[in-house]
């Protein structure tokens, strides 16, 4: 992987760069789409490409491993293979599935074991496996296996559980460096910043990620219930740390505010499951602000669902369309809010890249916080 550094804005600390994989390039900043299992919730990999114009998308370790298994996906030649993406692929370590599964595990120094929440069958998870998982998943970028702590945490778990994701990482990255990839292409391991809501943690555990000297970092452990602010400032403190000449990936961050605040303090890579499973619930994001699509304000309403969009789908459905989908509890109805939803996220990291380059993206993002912030 390389990543190449091509503006810097002068009013923040927001960047656009540019990642080349095997599989293609990626325009930074980005918004990655969550495909937990192989795919987009409720959209098709046509519309991910056409409309969404997606240039990376995740997949889930913890849950490609429990289900349809190591054997199929190896056997289909990996997850490019298997599910006809043919763009890149990030795939996360299975940390935070198995930080969520909290009744189900028991983490140790070996690793972490857990209960499959399919069939509660035993299972281990070890910074050795969990390389060698994502070798044969087979994605361009794989993260190194890590504790995601809980919010709030007291400082002494932090601290043990930093230094023991900085051991596993050593772990992870002599696995790695002893293995090849499966498939012909390369692969690229990131390490993740730990360290709770602690500046003292969190400076350290970002000065040792930084010294694995990786193609790219992470940032963990954020956006699981602390305060935006404390979240914005453990953001800046880290990257500041982090090399500046290698990307940057706040894990499961979050909002289009979220998302706008921390490009301009240096983060290039997103993912959140927010586009999605807010459209299977009825919010919608739009460039005119925010809509609860179930209100009946909406029944009659024929104009789009965002006329500005970029989007086809987004342009050619009007509002009362959508909500007579929702009310009727129609399949299409979570497709169509699914697109809009991820059209806008896409839109938005494309549109503040523009605006660095431009020099203008400070101004840009105020204006277009409190229009995109509103309830409509």
């Amino acid at each position: 992987m390389q990543f190449d550094l091509i503006h810097k804005d002068t009013e923040s600390k927001a960047r656009a760069g540019l990642i080349t994989t095997d599989h293609g390039t990626i325009e930074t900043p980005i918004f990655m789409p969550v495909g937990t299992a192989g795919t987009v919730k409720a959209v098709h990999f046509n519309e991910l490409e056409t409309e969404i114009q997606a240039q990376i998308i995740l997949g889930n370790t913890y849950h490609l491993y429990l289900r349809p298994g190591l054997e199929v996906i190896k056997e289909a030649g990996g997850i490019h293979k298997f599910n006809t993406w043919e763009k890149p692929v990030l795939t996360d370590s299975g940390g935070y599935q198995v930080y969520s599964l909290s009744d189900r595990r028991k983490i140790k120094e070996e690793g972490a074991k857990f209960s499959s929440h399919i069939d509660g069958s035993k299972h281990l998870f070890t910074p050795e496996n969990v390389m060698d998982t994502q070798r044969i998943i087979g994605a361009d970028i794989i993260m190194a296996f890590d504790e995601c702590t809980p919010y709030p945490c007291e400082y002494g778990y932090a601290k043990n559980s930093m230094h023991m994701t900085h051991r596993w990482l050593k772990r992870c990255c002599e696995r790695f460096d002893s293995t090849e990839p499966l498939y012909g292409y390369s692969q690229t391991l990131f390490p993740i910043v730990q360290g709770s809501v602690y500046k003292d943690l969190r400076k350290e555990s970002a000065a040792y990620i930084a010294s694995m000297n990786r193609e790219g970092n992470a940032i963990g452990g954020l956006s699981v219930g602390e305060p935006h602010e404390e979240m914005y400032e453990m953001t800046e403190l880290v990257c500041d740390i982090l090399p500046k000449e290698k990307p940057r990936y706040l894990m499961g961050v979050g909002t289009p505010a979220n998302i706008l605040e921390c490009i301009a303090l240096g983060v290039d890579m997103f993912d959140c499951v927010m586009p999605t499973r807010n459209a299977r619930n009825g919010m919608l994001f739009t460039k005119q602000g925010i809509i609860n699509i179930r209100n009946k304000k909406w029944e009659k309403d024929f104009s789009p669902i965002d006329e500005d969009s970029e989007c086809s789908v987004s342009r050619n459905h009007s509002k009362a369309y959508l909500r007579h989908l929702v009310i009727s509890k129609e399949y299409l109805a979570a497709q169509i809010s699914s697109v809009n939803n991820l059209s806008f996220y896409l839109w938005l990291v494309k549109e503040a890249r523009k605006q660095i380059i431009a020099g203008t993206f400070a101004s840009w993002k105020k204006t277009t916080l409190e229009v995109i912030s509103r309830r409509l």
